[in-house]
């Protein structure tokens, strides 16, 4: 199925030269996802390690069989979820670029033969119904044209009594696009989900809602620490990235920060069940 312009925006800029440079550099080349802090200097890849372990403390069935993982970066969830639960992963990926480094790093950690890495859109996941006893998700839905879309598939994927637990950057209940110009520019985003909307689109789609932690004050603690990280860092990052794309990086996290600051913004876990 051919992507649509949003999965074509976002694959593009994965798939660059200087996101790869960045990514692997600031994040540490395993997670791009947001981290949960417990001091303001701890290193990004710990925090975000921490957010994992935090998802997977909510899952209230015994046993675990089959993830499938929605926008899975660089394998990172993939490979502690497949050694945590002992489970099979489907990692479900745009960018080819991160895909291929998945690959390797699951290669490396011997997990190649229990994760499965496909090119492919959440919106179109190559799985078969009621298969999966997890659907899980880390900060991929706020590149969704229809946010509906991957709930959906998330759903059709789910065996009845399945757990999807997922993170994403949102706006804050009752903010309006205008006010998060600057953060919506600089991902070519005409605007970003809210709790309210997402609790919205589940129940429309068949997920009863166990819970939302509500982890905002962590967004733009977090990406403050990655544009200190880079600022730290902008003379080897230069060795790899372009000067144009790091600029562009740092402006885009000041938006976040100073967005969450303002409490503009939310971000939490989401946890849903699927009923039937």
């Amino acid at each position: 199925m051919p992507y649509n312009v949003s999965e074509r925006v976002a694959k593009a800029a994965y798939d660059s030269a200087d996101a790869g440079a960045f990514y692997s550099q600031i994040w540490g080349g395993d997670d791009i996802h947001l981290g949960l802090y417990e001091t303001p200097e701890e290193p990004i890849a710990d925090a975000s390690h921490r957010t994992m372990e935090r998802m997977v403390s909510k899952i209230q069935q015994d046993s675990i069989d089959y993830v499938v993982d929605l926008g899975s970066g660089y394998g990172g969830a993939a490979r502690y979820l497949q050694a945590e639960l002992n489970s099979r992963v489907l990692a479900v990926n745009l960018s080819g670029e991160q895909n291929r480094r998945a690959e390797y790093l699951n290669k490396l950690a011997g997990a190649d033969q229990r994760i499965t890495v496909v090119d492919a859109s959440y919106n179109n996941v190559p799985a078969e119904d009621g298969t999966a006893n997890l659907v899980w998700s880390q900060d991929a839905f706020l590149h969704a044209e229809r946010r509906d879309l991957p709930l959906a598939e998330a759903v059709r994927v789910l065996k009845p009594g399945g757990e999807f637990l997922f993170t994403d950057p949102m706006a804050a209940d009752g903010v309006s696009a205008s006010e998060l110009s600057g953060v919506l520019e600089r991902l070519n985003l005409s605007s970003l989900a809210s709790p309210a909307e997402y609790k919205q689109l589940a129940a429309a789609a068949g997920l009863e809602l166990v819970e939302f932690d509500d982890l905002s004050s962590m967004l733009p603690q977090h990406y403050g620490r990655v544009l200190e990280e880079t600022q730290a860092n902008t003379e080897q990052l230069l060795q790899t990235a372009s000067q144009t794309y790091l600029d562009g990086m740092m402006t885009g996290l000041q938006h976040w920060v100073e967005a969450g600051d303002r409490g503009l913004l939310s971000w939490g876990i989401f946890h849903f069940r699927k009923t039937a």
